[in-house]
């Protein structure tokens, strides 16, 4: 029970915190020019490739439509944002749906982060 609390409190926290987070678009002009060719590899989580299925059809059906909304739909400014939260998704839940012990509660946090991100993203007329 306590694993299960966890897990859907981790998934929520990390929910929140991607749609609350403010995109790096800003640019500083104190900032030398050699540091203008950063590589974003150290920020980006472990990555899994976009049609791979993470096992658990509550996940996948929900990236699935997620990423079909923000691809048809989300404004292409804020799109890099949403994309982001797809892939640390995709890592984090194929990471848990590998461990046996974590399995069987991520059909639950899935359907949790479905419910919270289709009211966030109805805003731009999506609905599933």
């Amino acid at each position: 029970m306590l694993r299960n609390t966890l897990l859907i409190l981790a998934v929520l926290c990390t929910a929140i915190l991607i749609g609350c987070s403010k995109t790096d678009n800003m640019n500083n002009s104190n900032t030398a020019a050699g540091n203008s060719n950063k590589t974003t590899a150290a920020s980006t989580p472990a990555t899994v490739p976009a049609g791979e299925k993470i096992g658990v059809p509550e996940c996948d059906d929900f990236i699935a439509k997620y990423d079909a909304c923000v691809s048809s739909k989300v404004p292409e400014a804020a799109r890099a944002q949403y994309k982001s939260a797809i892939a640390q998704w995709r890592a984090s839940w194929k990471k848990l749906a590998e461990n046996p012990a974590t399995k069987g509660t991520l059909a639950s946090a899935c359907k949790q982060a479905a419910a919270q991100q289709e009211t966030a993203l109805k805003s731009y007329g999506c609905s599933w």
